[in-house]
């Protein structure tokens, strides 16, 4: 199976990912504008949004950047996220997924994002900072 050639863009803001507890709700701070994410299962409420509106006493990790691959793709397509997520893995890049009805995005962590962009590059995909 080839790979498909992406397009990506390189949100500009820096994101935190946070996590509560499951029975949590919706946070006074969590922003109304903007990309946002909020994942509720029954272990945790895992949020992800700007780093600026996350509280210094909420559990978060900070300091990424967001990759979001344009989509639409339809579901009866197969290896969209994985022809994103091989190249970042065989250059040591970690990742934090989100996927959403239309498409897909991928967090690294800030530091990572020169080796990310390259490994991208590198695998056919197009990168749009």
């Amino acid at each position: 199976m080839t790979s498909p050639s992406l397009a990506l863009s390189l949100l500009p803001e820096r994101y935190a990912v946070a996590q509560l507890s499951a029975t949590s709700p919706l946070p006074a701070w969590w922003p109304t504008t903007g990309m946002r994410h909020a994942g509720w299962t029954d272990d945790e409420l895992s949020l992800v949004c700007e780093e600026a509106h996350v509280p210094d006493d909420v559990r978060c990790q900070r300091g990424w950047r967001m990759f979001k691959l344009q989509g639409p793709f339809d579901f009866a397509l197969t290896g969209i996220l994985k022809a994103v997520l091989d190249p970042l893995a065989a250059a040591g890049v970690g990742i934090f997924a989100i996927s959403t009805f239309d498409t897909d995005y991928v967090l690294v962590q800030a530091h990572q994002l020169e080796p990310a962009c390259d490994a991208l590059s590198a695998s056919g995909h197009g990168v749009l900072r």
